[in-house]
């Protein structure tokens, strides 16, 4: 869109990713409201920021929505909507308990189609606007480990690629509708996993730097893509693994042995320096 930035909103933006991603829309220009279920962290960031904030759990659709009149009570209209907020849990599905399941569905789908349809709703009046999904490669294949977390990011997709599908039936371009999708993100909810085996897929490729996808999130806004994987060969190798699932199953044990060797390579070096993550 053209003209002076309007609002954006970030959800889960209280730490991590969410912060940084918050932080590049305050730098283009937008008038910023922080959102996390965490009220304290919210703050904190916005504070940081000179940005606005809230407390919002996306599972809850009138929270969302006040979300999203409030930032357009003060910026004028809204231009910007990331659903960041996410949950992982590990293990086999059965393994899990029933609460921990419902979690990850509601935070990670159902959150990711209350803010879309909530911003959809304000970006029609205002004549367009960009939502961005934080997604996962977990939402483009099988992952031994977080079938759960799995089944949550395929339905982040396929909802967001649907609605895209149904914006331009309805003949509304004005809409974008981004997903990313990054594989392991060193951050120290990562580190955390580096003693869990259910977790080892995250650690087969290269871990990312947060600010790689903080840069793959700044180039679906100047260019949106309805799905870009970070890194590339990664989202083909999934895409690949997807497309033919009897060969790429049959591959998965490869993964996670290679993923549990780095793990283990990185647990020993995180001991040696008195638990602290890597840089």
């Amino acid at each position: 869109m053209s003209g002076p930035r309007g609002g954006a909103v970030v959800t889960g933006a209280g730490g991590g990713l969410g912060r940084l991603i918050a932080a590049l829309l305050v730098e283009r220009g937008h008038r910023v409201l922080v959102t996390d279920v965490n009220g304290d962290a919210a703050r904190a960031t916005a504070d940081g920021l000179g940005a606005s904030w809230a407390a919002v759990d996306v599972r809850d659709e009138a929270e969302v929505d006040a979300a999203r009149d409030r930032i357009v009570a003060e910026a004028g209209r809204l231009d910007v909507w990331v659903n960041n907020a996410g949950v992982l849990a590990t293990g086999p599905a059965w393994e899990q308990q029933p609460a921990t399941r419902r979690l990850m569905l509601e935070v990670n789908a159902l959150g990711t189609v209350n803010g879309t349809v909530a911003a959809i709703e304000a970006m029609r009046s205002a004549g367009g606007g960009h939502v961005v999904n934080i997604v996962s490669l977990a939402g483009l294949t099988a992952v031994p480990g977080e079938a759960v977390y799995a089944a949550s990011k395929h339905a982040a997709i396929g909802f967001s690629l649907s609605t895209l599908a149904d914006l331009r039936l309805a003949g509304i371009e004005e809409i974008d509708i981004s997903c990313v999708c990054p594989d392991g993100i060193w951050t120290p909810m990562l580190h955390d996993k580096l003693g869990d085996p259910a977790s080892a897929l995250s650690f087969s490729g290269r871990l990312l730097r947060p600010e790689e996808v903080v840069e793959a999130v700044r180039k679906v806004l100047d260019r949106p893509r309805p799905v870009t994987a970070v890194p590339g060969w990664r989202g083909v190798q999934a895409r690949l693994a997807d497309a033919v699932p009897g060969l790429g199953l049959r591959a998965l044990p490869l993964a996670v042995a290679q993923g549990r060797w780095v793990q283990r390579r990185m647990l020993a070096r995180s001991r040696r320096r008195g638990g602290r993550p890597e840089d």
